[in-house]
């Protein structure tokens, strides 16, 4: 950011203002798997297979579910990131992780998008992502499937690293007591900060909102 600005800085001398002022980077906890794959739904290969190189929108996008604690319980989150400027199209919460979440985040990333035809769609294995009426919806709307290895977090990469930053730059730390004031602050970060305010080295160092209006 600095440099983009046009402040050129080290590394050294960032870590040493750090040091001086007692400053410490976050770290990211770990957390618990939400995949079951544990079923016998059909599931898709993996065309994918970690090529998350792109040239235009809706070529690749990848898709995940996570969670966040809050004082009401669990609040499930699942996502779907166009891997061209790291945009999330599409998202979706509820109180229960069942298809309907992953559905939910496919037909708003449908309608943000204009229904693009031909998108690999990339996601985990999850009972979610091979249910009939997901897959039923990816047929109808023209979409590539493709699902990650059993147990292998670096087919979905791109994803993974997602939940890593809205967890690390926002919600770690927070105690939610509702899970309403949860989803208000996945939205600010989802919508307001992350698609106008972060900026990415793949792109340039541009935000995903600039990044899609060049591109």
């Amino acid at each position: 950011m600095l440099k983009k600005q046009g402040t050129l800085v080290g590394q050294r001398t960032v870590a040493g203002i750090m040091l001086e002022n007692g400053w410490k980077s976050r770290v990211v906890k770990k957390y618990k798997a939400t995949t079951n794959s544990n079923h016998n739904l059909p599931v898709a290969e993996n065309i994918l297979n970690q090529d998350f190189t792109t040239t235009h929108q809706n070529q690749k996008w990848v898709s995940d579910i996570t969670y966040i604690h809050t004082d009401e319980g669990w609040l499930y989150l699942a996502g779907i990131l166009d891997l061209h400027g790291k945009e999330v199209v599409g998202w979706s919460m509820g109180e229960r992780m069942t298809k309907d979440l992953v559905i939910g985040a496919l037909n708003q990333a449908n309608l943000r998008r204009n229904n693009p035809t031909g998108v690999i769609i990339h996601s985990d294995r999850g009972s979610q992502y091979c249910s009939r009426d997901y897959r039923k919806l990816l047929d109808k709307g023209g979409y590539i499937c493709s699902m990650s290895r059993k147990g292998n977090c670096w087919d979905n990469a791109p994803m993974e690293s997602f939940w890593g930053k809205l967890k690390q730059e926002w919600l770690n730390g927070k105690r939610f007591r509702t899970r309403e004031s949860a989803k208000q602050a996945v939205f600010w970060y989802i919508e307001v900060y992350y698609k106008n305010y972060r900026l990415h080295e793949s792109n340039g160092y541009e935000t995903p909102a600039d990044f899609s209006n060049v591109a």
